[in-house]
């Protein structure tokens, strides 16, 4: 009977470790899952990242274009420009004035920078303006509009002939090429001794509609 006894009391044993080790590979099963949980929003936040990579490369894309596509108006050109000339000299003022016009034929916005070069061509050579230094912003002349700039010039009050001019020779800001216009100022100027140029050239927009309008 003592013998039995040991032997029932030794399988007990035997059973409670073997209940004990299945609850302990359950409670680490039970952790598995914990693991595998705090896994899968990483994943998640992986393919939001990569689905918001994407999408900032279209933003980018889309910038691109957008920047390509928004260039400004080309500068004005010679051959585009209706370009006039006509005396806007008021009774008693002391200086000549021409006030030159450009209109835009081009069919399209263009842009004028501050100052057109001006030469006159007189009996003793060709007489190039010079800027009168005023300030000026760059100039988006529309499509069929005109803008205008003076051109002033001494009066010829010496009694002699003084020097004949001829014609007004115009090239847009940025521009090789020129244009000439009949001079529709006095037919003289004075002499000059050769210290300076005495004719002075406005930047655009400094003259309004010329002529007696």
């Amino acid at each position: 009977m003592r013998v039995r006894k040991l032997t029932f009391a030794a399988l007990a044993v035997a059973a409670t470790l073997s209940l004990t080790a299945c609850n302990d590979e359950d409670l680490t099963g039970q952790g598995d899952p914990s693991a595998a949980s705090t896994a899968s929003p990483s994943g998640g936040s992986g393919s939001d990242s990569s689905n918001g990579s994407e999408k900032a490369g279209g933003q980018q894309d889309t910038g691109s274009e957008s920047g390509s596509g928004g260039g400004g108006a080309e500068k004005c050109r010679t051959d585009d420009l209706d370009i006039s000339a006509t005396d806007g000299t008021i009774g008693g003022d002391t200086e000549g004035t021409v006030v030159v016009e450009f209109k835009n034929l081009g069919g399209k916005d263009c842009v004028l920078a501050a100052y057109a070069g001006v030469d006159l061509k007189t009996g003793s050579g060709s007489l190039s303006a010079e800027r009168t230094g005023q300030e000026a912003d760059t100039t988006v002349l529309k499509d069929g509009e005109s803008t205008f700039f003076g051109v002033t010039y001494p009066m010829n009050d010496s009694g002699g002939s003084g020097v004949s001019v001829s014609a007004l020779l115009v090239t847009p800001p940025n521009e090789t090429k020129s244009f000439s216009v009949e001079w529709p100022g006095s037919n003289t100027l004075p002499v000059t001794d050769g210290s300076g140029s005495s004719v002075k050239v406005g930047p655009m927009g400094s003259a309004g509609q010329g002529g007696e309008s």
